[in-house]
């Protein structure tokens, strides 16, 4: 391995301002206390390329344990590799351990035992066989088992400076995604990272190196062996990107969607691509992924210009009255949650009472206190070409908040408290005894 690129401070545009403030506290506490600790991955490559990063996710000497003990609001993750997640009310920094990339050797042997910090699990209680994974390793081996080189930047927080040991900054310069190490091999190892490639290079507006391009076109069949759930979960971050559209584009120019989802590679085309298109520029709108792009418009945004809209109940009753699920929803092979698909079929039936103008004001407001509504809302406002009316709906919820308090939009209206009657006498108690008597 030949030796780092090191970028001091002075000549790289990353300032402390761009990272987290509790990604500060994290890194500078562990650095206190003499651990080495880097601003790692995705947030390093983002920072220099003058985007916003989704996460700030720290590398460190320290193992996971160390870490708890450093901090309180410390959980330990994962069975396969231990993660530190540090929680600051519903933001989590993900701490991870520098790993190495085991050797074929070390690989053949059953019972590897990662090189942890015995004594110091032992003294917190904590006796543990770990996977052959859970190997740790220094930071440049940990460089070497990332996926691609512009996901292996380090910003070291003690010098502040950048450290590259895979040629990241060359190719961010020269905008291209190149594998670390042989393509076919990574692939092999595990097929995702094709779909991350080609997610990856759609959302930067990158070049897709060609050695990656060859090992795609022989490994492509092989993404159909990933866990589904996981292939779906993939799909999902792809949609909330705001480049969804190139994205499944490149997806399709390589058969990638073949072996997954051949309704959606044999349907692909301009009605997808309209979708989609609306789909990124309401994203686009805002710096970071809004609440109200659910995973049921996300969905619909994929599968409604296919013609493969929900339009049944997923609950069927038989002639006896027993309920009967339908079988599970799926695209392809990847699965759909039922909860998704049912909120999807509601949102849909929604909008042709969302765009009738002349429903009266008590029955708009009984629609406004729907749960469905505010994403009913949203596709309206994404799909369904109608400025007007959903600039017509914006007006009419200011004005209904006016009157009727801080009530949220989407939830139901509060009950009123029945009047207690009064209990009357009984007609057989006779008339009532004057007092004093």
């Amino acid at each position: 391995m030949s030796q780092p690129v090191v970028v001091p401070r002075e000549e790289h545009t990353i300032s402390r301002k761009q990272i987290d403030p509790d990604a500060l506290r994290v890194l500078y506490r562990l650095h206190g206390e003499h651990f080495v600790a880097y601003l790692v991955g995705g947030s390093v490559r983002d920072l220099l390329l003058g985007r916003r990063p989704k996460d700030f996710d720290i590398g460190t000497s320290a193992h996971p344990y160390q870490v708890k003990r450093l901090f309180r609001n410390c959980w330990i993750i994962g069975r396969r590799f231990r993660l530190a997640h540090v929680r600051f009310g519903p933001k989590t920094i993900e701490v991870a351990t520098f790993r190495r990339k085991l050797s074929p050797e070390e690989l053949a042997s059953a019972d590897v035992h990662a090189n942890v910090d015995v004594a110091g699990d032992q003294a917190a209680g904590h006796v543990r066989f770990l996977h052959r994974d859970n190997t740790f390793g220094t930071p440049q081996e940990d460089a070497f088992r990332r996926d691609f080189t512009v996901n292996s930047l380090f910003y070291d927080i003690g010098s502040r400076s950048i450290i590259d040991f895979t040629g990241g900054l060359d190719d961010l310069k020269a905008r291209v995604i190149r594998c670390i190490g042989d393509p076919m091999e990574r692939f092999q190892e595990d097929p995702v990272r094709m779909l991350r490639a080609v997610a990856m290079a759609a959302r930067l507006d990158f070049a897709i190196d060609l050695p990656v391009e060859a090992a795609i076109t022989a490994h492509r069949a092989a993404i159909a062996k990933s866990a589904p759930a996981r292939l779906m979960d993939e799909l999902y971050k792809l949609l909330r990107a705001g480049a969804s559209q190139r994205a499944f584009r490149m997806l399709a120019e390589r058969r990638l969607l073949e072996p997954i989802a051949p309704s959606v590679q044999s349907m692909c085309g301009d009605a997808l691509w309209q979708s989609l298109a609306a789909l990124d520029a309401y994203r686009n709108r805002f710096q970071e992924t809004p609440d109200s792009v659910t995973n049921p418009i996300l969905l619909g945004s994929l599968v409604v210009p296919l013609g493969l809209a929900p339009s049944n109940p997923q609950t069927r009753y038989l002639e006896d009255g027993t309920r009967r699920r339908g079988p599970a929803p799926s695209l392809g092979i990847l699965p759909m949650a039922r909860r998704d698909v049912e909120r999807l079929r509601h949102i849909l039936i929604l909008q042709r009472r969302l765009v009738d103008v002349n429903a009266s004001p008590r029955a708009r407001r009984a629609l406004m206190h729907r749960g469905i509504f505010q994403e009913a809302l949203t596709w309206l406002e994404i799909h369904g070409n109608a400025p007007e009316v959903v600039e017509n709906w914006r007006g009419f919820i200011e004005t209904a908040r006016t009157f009727e308090g801080d009530a949220e939009v989407g939830q139901p209206f509060p009950r009123r408290r029945r009047r207690r009657r009064r209990a009357g006498r009984r007609r057989d108690q006779g008339p009532r005894r004057p007092e004093g008597h």
